[in-house]
């Protein structure tokens, strides 16, 4: 039950229709940090990743392990997939990648994610999600 969201056509198509922009287009940094911003908004779970990268194979193996729907947004296979890491660092502080977001808030990487679903606290931080979008 998840759910991969790793080409650049629906990530900025998704976006296309707030901001104007297509998939061939170089984005503003401004642009970028919108993007980023509403997909973290818009997905109780988001997984900012490249797909190469084994800690974000790892992160994404967490959610799958507690039947999670997440969104992976994969840098590497974006057109500005450079100017959304980027705009992702200046969001967040943190350069690499994977970067985990639930209900808004970045928990960390692939070790950190990890971790959480060991220690049986991912699956609550999800339910927080849930319970928030409920009210």
């Amino acid at each position: 039950m998840w759910h991969v969201l790793s080409r650049s056509v629906p990530l900025l198509q998704a976006a296309k229709g707030r901001m104007g922009i297509s998939s061939t287009k170089e984005v503003s940094e401004t642009e970028a940090t919108d993007i980023i911003k509403n997909t973290i908004a818009e997905n109780c779970v988001v997984i900012f990743s490249k797909t190469t990268c084994p800690y974000c194979v790892m992160a994404k193996e967490a959610f799958k392990n507690i039947d999670v729907q997440y969104t992976a947004v994969e840098l590497d296979e974006l057109e500005n997939g450079r100017q959304m890491q980027v705009a992702l660092q200046q969001l967040s502080g943190i350069r690499t990648v994977p970067q985990v977001y639930v209900n808004g808030k970045c928990i960390g990487g692939g070790t950190d994610t990890r971790n959480l679903e060991r220690e049986g606290k991912l699956l609550k931080l999800v339910q927080e999600c849930n319970l928030s979008a409920a009210t």
